[in-house]
């Protein structure tokens, strides 16, 4: 059922994301290749086989690790796995190493601060400026957790493409006994969605630091969706992906789970911690704290109110108190639940 021709897969990004989709694909009968820009972690989890983070999987010995990003001329399928800040520079990298009749996948979230670019159109710019056309660019996004995919849990993810046999294709390669995917043609609204649900997550992570409890937290998820849903809908984004496995799916996993970096980040910002100091704790990239300043410029420029967002921006990047942030929320004029419908096209 899972069956497909065996591909050669370059994933670029050691992260926990990365190397746990590499252990699943080389598990499924494909050529694995790993590149880090930092050639001591490519020593390291060369010769020990495991990820520090993910100390559960074991990394298959038929995964293979390199420094050199030419290492995509030979490649069926080229993944983006690094952090959102590092995608246009691992494209620009990249680039001059694709060629015709390769697929890009990218499983990056983000939204770059200065062009509003999308982690896909990102690379797509990136390609074009180097000549490269023609290359179909998938993004990859759901409910993913890289310490469940490592050790087989049950996983849906959507790929998501303009070009939807490229979207296709990613699916039959990433598709496993626990690992189920589906197609989407709204690009743009998966990334968003990907993006943005970091931020919603923080949120929920700082009322929970609050003491708070789960109706906050079912009321952050909420509310935070339709402010996503908001923003999406106005640049032409199909309402119901806001609602399908990368929009809402995704948002109730990052904002309750134990895994999820964001959760964890806002947890300790709202018992007390400054945002420095709990990206520290929590070790990892917390891709929502990059988000929010493309996040906020966005929904200014389209004039659209994301209360929940600008909150949490007050929070982590101009020192406002949490919990004068969360009764500032508490304190807006009273509203119809269905008002934001009334701003939609």
């Amino acid at each position: 059922m899972f069956t497909t021709h065996s591909k050669k897969i370059v994933m670029l990004g050691a992260g926990t994301w990365g190397i746990a989709l590499a252990r699943m694909l080389s598990d499924t009968n494909h050529s694995v290749t790993v590149w880090s820009a930092l050639p001591d972690e490519i020593a390291v989890l060369s010769s020990e086989r495991i990820h520090p983070k993910l100390p559960e999987m074991k990394i298959p010995d038929a995964v293979r690790f390199t420094a050199d990003i030419s290492v995509c001329d030979s490649a069926d399928i080229v993944v983006f796995a690094v952090p959102s800040v590092f995608v246009r520079s691992t494209a620009r990298l990249a680039s001059p190493h694709i060629r015709p009749g390769q697929v890009i996948a990218d499983v990056a979230k983000g939204l770059e601060p200065d062009t509003f670019y999308t982690m896909t159109e990102v690379i797509d710019e990136e390609l074009k400026n180097a000549d490269v056309t023609g290359i179909p660019v998938v993004a990859l996004s759901g409910p993913t957790h890289a310490e469940e995919v490592a050790i087989d849990l049950p996983t849906t993810i959507v790929a998501a493409s303009i070009d939807y046999a490229a979207a296709e294709r990613i699916q039959s390669v990433f598709s496993s006994s626990f690992l189920r995917v589906y197609t989407n043609s709204d690009i743009r609204g998966v990334e968003l969605c990907g993006a943005l649900k970091n931020i919603i997550a923080l949120a929920a992570g700082i009322s929970d630091g609050l003491g708070y409890g789960d109706n906050a937290k079912a009321a952050l998820i909420t509310r935070g969706m339709a402010e996503i849903a908001r923003l999406g809908i106005s640049i032409g984004c199909n309402e119901r992906t806001f609602y399908g496995l990368a929009g809402v799916g995704d948002l109730i996993v990052t904002a309750t789970s134990r895994h999820s970096r964001n959760n964890r980040a806002g947890n300790l910002i709202g018992r007390g911690y400054s945002p420095d100091d709990a990206v520290k704790e929590v070790g990892m990239v917390v891709e929502g704290i990059n988000a929010i300043p493309a996040a906020v410029a966005f929904a200014k420029q389209k004039h659209i109110e994301t209360p929940i967002i600008s909150a949490v921006d007050a929070v982590v990047n101009h020192g406002a108190d949490p919990l004068e942030a969360v009764n500032s929320l508490l304190g807006r004029d009273p509203k119809d639940e269905s008002y934001y419908m009334n701003l939609l096209p």
